[in-house]
């Protein structure tokens, strides 16, 4: 294991679980200082737990990424506690509702707009806004295969916030690179997370489905998307800017 990070903060939301949680692990233990943030207290604090145990560096700012005092608030006590802001993970989603676009009800509609799209486009005003000023850094969104590489029945809702993740992603990261902030996407394909199962799915039937769908025959490893951001934070990507990562077992070609 390198120590790409030591001596950078990093910020990742949704961290209480999942992708997100993998990644606050991968960062703290290559030497980042990480706030993790998300709405519920208790599941960051597990993560905290998770990276001190470790031996990394850890703080849960919980935050709720769909108002904008709260996305203000988390970068400015960022910077404040740990004395800067160089990484940011921007992955907080749902997965919203299921079902044809005429049957989604309006309230389910704005609620996965606010958090994956509008969420996204507000963490990155402030996260923007503070490395503009300090000298730089860099910026990964979690997107998705759904919505920017193909297309699924039912899930028009998600599929359009995600598609306009990885859109917003190759905006920002054209207005920003000159000023030493490197922005870019990771579009995973299923992950062993509750997000990849349907309503009433097990982890069983979900594994069954894709392996008959994918031809890696398996849904990720949170740990294999972990690394895909990292390496797009991490200097060693420091010629990628404005690009979609899809990480998904051959399943969009």
């Amino acid at each position: 294991m390198t120590q790409r990070f030591i001596g950078k903060v990093a910020i990742v939301t949704g961290a209480g679980a999942g992708i997100g949680r993998a990644t606050a692990v991968a960062l703290a233990e290559e030497g980042a200082t990480v706030v993790v943030a998300g709405r519920r207290a208790e599941p960051l604090a597990e993560t905290v737990d998770i990276i001190a145990g470790k031996g990394g560096t850890a703080e849960a700012i919980p935050t709720d990424v769909t108002d904008a005092a709260q996305v203000a608030r988390l970068v400015a006590e960022t910077v404040r506690r740990h004395g800067g802001l160089h990484v940011a993970v921007n992955n907080a989603g749902v997965i919203g509702p299921h079902g044809p676009l005429d049957e989604v009800d309006e309230a389910a509609w704005h609620e996965v707009l606010a958090t994956n799209l509008t969420g996204v486009w507000l963490s990155l005003k402030y996260e923007v806004a503070h490395m503009r000023r300090h000298g730089g850094g860099t910026i990964v969104n979690v997107a998705s295969t759904i919505g920017p590489h193909l297309t699924l029945p039912g899930m028009g809702a998600y599929a359009a916030t995600k598609a306009g993740v990885s859109a917003l992603t190759r905006a920002a990261a054209k207005e920003n690179i000159r000023h030493g902030i490197r922005i870019n996407a990771v579009s995973p394909g299923p992950v062993d997370t509750p997000m990849s199962r349907r309503p009433g799915e097990s982890d069983a039937d979900r594994d069954a489905r894709v392996a008959a769908v994918l031809p890696i025959g398996r849904v990720a490893r949170v740990s294999e998307i972990a690394a895909a951001i990292v390496w797009l934070a991490s200097p060693e990507s420091g010629f990628t800017v404005g690009h979609d990562l899809v990480v998904d077992g051959a399943g969009t070609y």
